[in-house]
C-alpha cells in the first residue's frame, strides 16, 4: 500500500510541477523532457537487468557450489546465534542464513556486483518460508532494511570517482562514510526491532553488535594510521582478495567433499535468467517514476524549500548544495551517483559540498530500488513496514553524514 501511494505520488507531483512550469514560467519543453525521461529510464531498467544476467548467473552458481560443499553451512554456524535472534522465523539450519551472510559481507566490502545476486538468492530462500507469497515476512523486511542501510566498510567506487575528479586525497571520505553508514545501519536495525518486538538487549545480540563495533573501530584505527596514498590501494586489495578467496574456498571445500563442482555450478547458474525476467517489470515501474520526478524539477524545488526552511530558523545551510545526492539516493543509485559527480565538478572534489555529497552517497543504499528489485524477484506486493523502516535508516544516515561532515571538514 505504501509503495503504491509513493509510486502514484511521483507521477502526480511531477505532473503538477510540470503544469506550474508550463503555465507560470512558459517552459514549453518540460513535458517533452518528462516524457523522454520515461523512455530513458525504461531503457535504463532493462539495461540494468541485462547487466545482471551474467553476474547473477555466476554468483548463483557459486552459491550452489558453496551449499553442496558445506562452506555456507560453516558460515551460517559462525553467526547463526545472532541471525537466529534477528530472524527468529528462519530455522537454524536453513540455507538462507548462508546467503544472508554472504550478501552482508559483500555489501560491507563495497562489492555491489556480488552483493546483488547474493541478496536475490537470500530473498528467494526466505520466500520459501513465506506463508503468504504476496506479503513480506518479518525476516524479509529485516533483511531488506539492513540492505538499504548500506553498511559499507570499504567504499571503493566512491574513492575512485574522487580520484578521477582530481581530489588531493581521494580516501579522505573513508572514515566519515564508515561512521555514517554504521549509524544508518544501527537506526535501521533498531526501527525494525521495535516494530517486530525483537529484544536488542539480549545477551547474544549485544555480544555480536559489540564485536561488530570493535571490528569497525579496529578498521578505523588501522586505516587512520596508513598514509593517505595507501588507503585506497590497501582497501581495494583487501576487498578483492577477500572476494576471490571466498570463491576459491567454496570450490576447494567442495572438492574435498567430492562434490562435482562443475555440475553444482551449472545447477545453480540456471536460475539466473529466470530471476532477471521476474525483476524487469518491477524495476521499470520504479525507475520510470523516479525519472519523471527528477525531470520535472520537483526534486530541485524540494531542495530549495528545505534550504529556505533552515535559513528561516537560523541553522547552518552549508550542506544544502550537497542535499540532492541525499534526496536522490533512496530513489536511484545511478541518479545519486550523478548528483555526487555533479557536486564535485561544480564545487570541487575537495570542497565541503563535494566531500559531503560523497558521504551521502556512501551512507545508505537505494531503498526504493532495492524494494523493487528484491521483492519483485519473488512477487511480494505488500511490503508492510519495509519502506518506513528503510527511510528511517536513510534519514539517520543523512543526519549523521551532515554532523560528521561538519566535524571533519567544518
Amino acid at each position: 500500500m505504501v509503495l503504491n501511494l509513493i509510486w502514484i505520488g511521483f507521477f502526480v507531483v511531477s505532473f503538477v510541477v510540470g503544469l506550474v512550469r508550463l503555465i507560470f514560467f512558459h517552459d514549453t519543453e518540460i513535458f517533452t523532457t518528462m516524457v523522454n525521461s520515461t523512455f530513458d529510464m525504461a531503457k535504463t531498467a532493462v539495461d540494468i537487468c541485462l547487466g545482471l544476467i551474467g553476474v547473477l548467473t555466476l554468483w548463483l552458481g557459486l552459491m550452489k557450489v558453496g551449499e553442496r560443499g558445506g562452506a555456507v553451512r560453516v558460515l551460517a554456524r559462525v553467526v547463526g546465534p545472532f541471525f537466529h535472534k534477528l530472524f527468529p522465523e528462519v530455522p537454524k539450519d536453513h540455507p538462507a542464513h548462508g546467503s544472508l551472510i554472504m550478501n552482508f559481507a559483500a555489501n560491507m566490502l563495497g562489492l555491489d556486483n556480488a552483493a546483488t545476486p547474493l541478496g536475490l538468492k537470500a530473498m528467494q530462500e526466505l520466500q520459501e518460508l513465506n506463508p503468504d507469497p504476496e506479503t513480506a515476512t518479518d525476516a524479509q523486511i529485516m533483511f531488506l532494511v539492513l540492505n538499504t542501510s548500506g553498511l559499507t566498510v570499504i567504499p571503493i567506487s566512491i574513492m575512485v570517482y574522487r580520484a578521477q575528479l582530481g581530489a588531493a586525497n581521494p580516501s579522505d571520505v573513508f572514515l566519515p562514510i564508515l561512521l555514517t553508514t554504521f549509524f544508518a545501519t544501527l537506526a535501521g536495525l533498531i526501527s525494525v526491532a521495535i516494530v517486530q518486538k525483537i529484544n536488542l538487549l539480549d545477551r547474544t545480540i549485544l555480544t555480536y553488535l559489540g564485536g561488530l563495533t570493535a571490528i569497525v573501530a579496529a578498521t578505523l584505527f588501522y586505516f587512520s594510521r596508513l598514509p593517505q596514498a595507501q588507503v585506497q590501494t590497501v582497501s581495494n586489495l583487501v576487498a578483492n582478495v577477500t572476494l576471490f578467496g571466498i570463491i576459491v574456498g567454496f570450490i576447494t571445500l567442495a572438492m574435498i567433499r567430492k562434490v562435482n563442482v562443475y555440475e553444482a555450478f551449472i545447477d545453480g547458474a540456471k536460475d539466473g535468467f529466470n530471476v532477471v525476467i521476474k525483476i524487469i517489470p518491477y524495476l521499470v515501474a520504479i525507475l520510470v517514476a523516479i525519472g519523471v520526478f527528477r525531470a520535472s524539477g520537483a526534486l530541485d524545488y524540494l531542495v530549495a524549500v528545505i534550504g529556505k526552511g533552515f535559513t528561516a530558523v537560523g541553522l547552518p545551510t552549508g550542506f544544502i548544495e550537497a542535499l540532492p545526492t541525499a534526496l536522490m539516493k533512496p530513489l536511484s543509485g545511478s541518479g545519486a551517483r550523478g548528483m555526487m559527480v555533479d557536486a564535485m565538478k561544480t564545487y570541487g572534489a575537495d570542497s565541503f559540498t563535494g566531500r559531503l555529497a560523497c558521504t551521502f552517497q556512501g551512507a545508505t543504499d537505494t531503498t526504493f530500488y532495492i524494494i523493487a528489485l528484491y521483492f519483485g524477484s519473488v512477487g511480494v506486493k505488500k511490503v508492510r513496514h519495509a519502506v518506513t523502516c528503510g527511510l528511517i535508516a536513510d534519514f539517520a544516515g543523512v543526519v549523521a553524514a551532515i554532523a560528521i561532515a561538519y566535524l571533519f571538514w567544518g
